[in-house]
């Protein structure tokens, strides 16, 4: 009876350690870790209450991983099979497998005595089944990812006990093996399906269906700012359920009656929800720019091809219960007409609105341009001794900054910075650092460097639009969005 319960409990911990070695397996397939390290902690811990049950089973002293590494070959794609659909998806199914060459021994202990058991040739093939849907226009062109397994995964491996292979006792190999596939499919993918979202289908599939002209007139009677009892307003735009900058007018300065007489356009997917949202900021040298007032605009009051000159109150929330809009903050003044499609023209304005370039504004030099450049975010930034970043961007001599965001290595600014070109800046270059500025003026250590990068602008030029993410120089893992528009007259 001893044993037959050594060999039971054997195959008892077979089964149990190398399920978790096939989880660690469909665990580096699905969510990618960058340490291998990881993975098999994971499968260690799946293992072991599996391993548990078996010990207490079979009256195994202890069981205890003496070496576990997965080795260093990854899985290899066999092959893969790709389908489109009449459902608006695209069904691809790759046929993975992995050989792998681990180094994995685990000492059990049972009836006073000591065995050595090492897993050799461990082999795992799978056929997963990858469905992105529903086909949609906006990137990355599809609203969720469903994964399954088309059938159960197939597992091969080996187990030598002191030299010699238990494999060799009849029937034990089918059981081990059998075991381990049903236990691999009970808990993974096969016949189950995981599903990611991706984005909300019903607003990725929304096409362009008209175009909202918008005028910004005048604002009057808006609120002192400046110490010197003026303001230097601006106007911001934006549609909401938009991911698009906000477009806005030029500044007029030492002005609380500004007039402005600017054309703005706006691709409109949903004129029944969407809205224009206006904002009206106090223009500052130094420091953030302060907000004078908001209002917004529901495109559902607007008669289609009637142009609506409407003036608005500028409050300071959207609040209808904030206490706070009671107060005066000025009024502005739009005219907005919107443009319906017509059904032929929707596909073509579907692939090209949403690209539509403002001009520059009057008195933009000719045959030159203006430089449009927003930063957006960063990611993974690490400083030494503190990290409050902001960026500072140089063009040509002329420096401008973003605010600081205090204790974040993953600001998101969302700032806007225009640079008038006297020509196309084909052969020139814009200079962006990152840099944390220290907490407390006089501290040992005072403002650090995260990171640079110099954009060619060549592309942007020739492109009229680019948004990329940078990876930063002198920086680990640090990287940076930055969008740049070319606009001309």
């Amino acid at each position: 009876m001893g044993v037959i319960s050594t060999v039971l409990g054997f195959s008892g911990f077979g089964f149990g350690f190398s399920a978790g070695i096939v989880i660690g397996y469909f665990l580096f397939i699905y969510v990618q870790p960058t340490d291998v390290k990881a993975i098999c902690r994971t499968a260690q811990d799946i293992a072991k209450p599996i391993i548990a049950e078996n010990t207490a089973k079979y009256k195994i002293d202890s069981v205890e991983f003496e070496s576990l590494t997965l080795g260093s070959l990854p899985p290899t794609f066999q092959g893969m099979k790709v389908y489109v659909t009449e459902e608006q998806e695209l069904i691809m199914e790759p046929s993975l497998k992995w050989a792998a060459n681990p180094n994995i021994t685990v000492a059990v202990k049972a009836y006073g005595l000591k065995a050595t058991i090492q897993i050799v040739d461990l082999q795992v093939f799978a056929s997963p089944r990858i469905t992105l849907k529903p086909l949609v226009p906006t990137f990355p062109c599809f609203a969720k990812i469903l994964v399954s397994l088309m059938e159960k995964p197939h597992v091969d491996f080996g187990l030598k006990l002191l030299g010699a292979d238990v494999m060799a006792i009849p029937g034990l190999y089918r059981f081990v093996q059998e075991t381990i596939k049903k236990q691999v499919a009970s808990m993974y993918l096969w016949p189950k399906t995981l599903e990611v979202p991706i984005m909300d289908p019903s607003k990725a599939s929304k096409r362009p269906v008209g175009i909202l002209l918008v005028k910004v007139v005048r604002a009057q009677n808006l609120r002192k700012k400046d110490l010197l009892g003026k303001s230097d307003p601006y106007v911001k735009l934006k549609m909401s359920d938009d991911k698009l900058p906000s477009k806005k007018t030029t500044v007029k300065r030492s002005n609380l009656n500004p007039e402005w007489g600017e054309d703005f356009k706006f691709v409109v997917t949903d004129p029944e929800n969407q809205a224009l949202e206006v904002n009206v900021f106090d223009w500052e040298q130094v420091g953030k720019h302060e907000k004078m007032g908001m209002n917004m605009i529901p495109l559902r009051e607007l008669l289609p091809e009637g142009t609506k000159v409407t003036t608005l109150n500028l409050l300071k929330t959207m609040d209808p219960n904030d206490v706070q809009n009671e107060k005066s903050r000025g009024e502005l003044t739009l005219e907005l007409t919107y443009k319906p499609f017509k059904e032929e023209d929707i596909e073509k304005e579907d692939t090209q609105g949403a690209d539509v370039i403002e001009k520059a504004p009057d008195g933009t030099p000719a045959g030159g341009g203006l430089l449009y450049v927003v930063v957006h975010e960063a990611q993974d930034l690490e400083g030494k001794h503190h990290t409050n970043p902001y960026a500072k961007i140089i063009f040509k001599g002329e420096e401008k900054k973003t605010k600081v965001i205090k204790k974040n290595r993953d600001p998101r600014w969302e700032d806007e910075f225009e640079f008038v070109c006297e020509e196309p800046p084909v052969n020139d270059k814009l200079h962006v650092e990152v840099i944390s500025k220290a907490p407390k003026a006089g501290l040992i250590h005072g403002k650090e460097t995260l990171g640079y990068i110099d954009i060619s602008l060549a592309d942007v030029i020739s492109n009229k639009r680019i948004n990329e993410k940078y990876h930063l120089i002198d920086s680990k893992n640090g990287q940076i969005q930055i969008e740049l528009q070319w606009r001309t007259s």
